[in-house]
């Protein structure tokens, strides 16, 4: 039986605006990535997020972005290797303060929107994300497109690399088209498991193989629950890189005021 990851980009909502299924994906998925609070997310998210991520056993990984919340991160800006070596730095020191209070590690780094885009065909910007988590500590994992440069400049600095693929994202001469998401594209669930089983097919080989559905894409539960389906049946297992296991460390309870844990 093959072992699979399933991954979910979530934790994206901040102040009054709520971004994607987390609550009903987080059951259904092995790994999340946890928005740092640049393009999406804030502290009270985070929390909850890594919370919810622990209660069912999810891995967790920091989803770095650039500080655009405007654009949701999805817009490409200018960006200087030093600046994505900070915002790593930054985004990813901050996630996992909070899951070293609660007693757990932090298994790997997925970059966010454009910022994984420019990074993974712009070796400077690969060099720069892979230093950082390098400094921070060697054990994350890199969640990469294969044959990327952000794949080739992890494994060149030691880094494990987990190859990722996209259920719910066109693809087009075998390459995901990660800016088009109306459902037209994206399909309904027949689409979407035609898609994931073919890329999963197309990426063996790649070493750790990682299958994404956006928390918030139309759908997603639903669509989710289609490709696990699909997945069993075709002799999947789901099962995160690490598990999700507590470390002999100090866990600090958060508050329990009235009102601190909504």
């Amino acid at each position: 039986m093959a072992v699979l990851d399933l991954n979910c980009d979530l934790g994206e909502s901040y102040g009054a605006y709520v971004h994607g299924a987390d609550d009903e994906m987080m059951p259904m998925i092995t790994s999340a990535n946890i928005a740092c609070g640049a393009h999406g997310g804030e502290p009270a998210v985070m929390r909850r997020s890594v919370d919810r991520a622990i209660d069912h056993g999810v891995a967790i990984g920091a989803h770095v972005g650039l500080p655009d919340r405007l654009g949701f991160g999805r817009r490409e800006i200018p960006t200087s290797g030093q600046e994505v070596y900070d915002l790593c730095l930054f985004q990813i020191g901050a996630l996992d303060s909070f899951v070293r209070v609660r007693g757990h590690v932090l298994q790997h780094v997925k970059l966010h929107g454009a910022l994984y885009m420019m990074a993974n065909r712009d070796r400077v910007l690969a060099e720069a994300a892979c230093a950082a988590i390098s400094a921070l500590s060697p054990s994350l994992l890199v969640y990469v497109l294969p044959g990327s440069q952000l794949h080739s400049a992890a494994m060149a600095a030691g880094l494990t690399t987990v190859a990722e693929i996209f259920a719910d994202r066109p693809y087009r001469d075998g390459h995901v088209q990660m800016y088009d998401r109306s459902p037209g594209l994206v399909g309904g669930p027949d689409q979407v498991v035609t898609r994931s089983l073919r890329e999963l097919d197309r990426a063996h080989g790649s070493g750790g193989l990682s299958l994404c559905v956006h928390s918030d894409t139309p759908g997603a539960p639903a669509l989710l629950r289609a490709i696990r389906a699909a997945l069993l049946r075709a002799g999947y297992s789901f099962q995160s890189p690490t598990p999700s296991t507590p470390v002999p460390t100090h866990s600090i309870a958060s508050p329990t005021t009235k009102g601190s844990m909504q």
